[in-house]
């Protein structure tokens, strides 16, 4: 089996068996990071571009890694180095790339819609690594495979997710997925931090903390993204941590063996308490650990490994 497009550019557009195919590769792309040598050959002489126009750490560096544990050349391009620090359009940067024959690109761009439109003017796959507020779809496939491992199944599962929803392409990603798997999901946070009609993506909205706790299997913190914010969306960090802010108390209203997610990088005390992030019910560090998995299955199903024969 293989995925069904080109491209990777949001769960949207994925189908369940798409869903599950991804999940179950990177299942079996784990145990290749506990080796020594942390390397297979299912990609050797293939090249991948990084092509991030926004800072990341975990995102990035885990796409790196990926590639290369497949033996594929990584080549990592930020703006800051690039001919856009120059004027150059976008597509002309596309076109230029895609000239050196590369045979996936992935793409992290502010505005929404950008590896969409890369995806027309390139022949290689291009992969979504977080444009605007769109979608986030490798952090979503991360949760739902952190998810999958530590209760056994999605479906059923009550999910909450919480903060800032507005601005977050993770949220979205993840209602599309958790949904289409078969979770309940309930999105909550300041009236102003949710948007208008998102319960047309399959969700429960709400603006109470307590709500969205109350008997939650899986709980999912957001950052407040205040670079996406050109105006006050809540009076203080104190305020906003005092009423949407997980800590301990709070945390006694969800269900027995929740499980906290987060998709980084933490605001300790705002979003998060510090006893909570590092607390036993925290499964952070775990996402971080199967993005790497995640990564390595998207590179195997979009740039030929799924066509070959898979030695792991």
């Amino acid at each position: 089996m293989k995925l069904k497009g080109k491209d990777l550019l949001g769960i949207e557009g994925l189908d369940r068996e798409e869903i599950e195919l991804l999940l179950s590769t990177a299942e079996s792309f784990k145990e290749v990071s506990e080796r020594e040598i942390k390397k297979v050959p299912t990609l050797r002489g293939k090249t991948i571009i990084n092509l991030f126009y926004e800072p990341s750490t975990r995102t990035r560096t885990s796409f790196e890694i990926a590639a290369k544990r497949m033996s594929a050349d990584a080549v990592n391009i930020s703006v800051s180095t690039s001919s856009a620090s120059k004027g150059e359009t976008l597509r002309d940067t596309a076109m230029n790339l895609g000239a050196m024959r590369p045979d996936c690109i992935v793409v992290r761009h502010s505005s929404s819609g950008t590896p969409e439109m890369l995806s027309r003017y390139l022949s290689c796959p291009v992969v979504n690594a977080g444009d605007g507020a769109h979608e986030h779809p490798s952090q979503a496939l991360l949760d739902m495979l952190t998810v999958r491992e530590r209760k056994g199944a999605i479906e059923g599962l009550k999910v909450s997710i919480i903060g800032d929803i507005v601005h977050s392409r993770v949220a979205r990603s993840n209602i599309y997925g958790f949904t289409k798997m078969g979770a309940e999901v309930t999105v909550a946070g300041p009236p102003t931090m949710l948007p208008v009609g998102i319960e047309r993506l399959g969700c429960r909205a709400t603006s109470s903390m307590e709500e969205a706790v109350r008997g939650a299997d899986v709980i999912m913190m957001l950052r407040i993204q205040l670079e996406r914010q050109s105006e006050s969306f809540f009076p203080s960090a104190r305020e906003y941590s005092r009423l949407y802010g997980l800590d301990e108390t709070k945390l006694k209203n969800a269900k027995e063996g929740v499980i906290i997610l987060h998709p980084g990088p933490i605001n300790r005390g705002v979003e998060i308490s510090p006893e909570v992030a590092d607390g036993p019910y925290s499964v952070i560090l775990d996402q971080v650990t199967n993005g790497v998995a995640v990564r390595m299955a998207i590179f195997y199903l979009l740039v030929g490994g799924a066509r070959e024969e898979h030695h792991v």
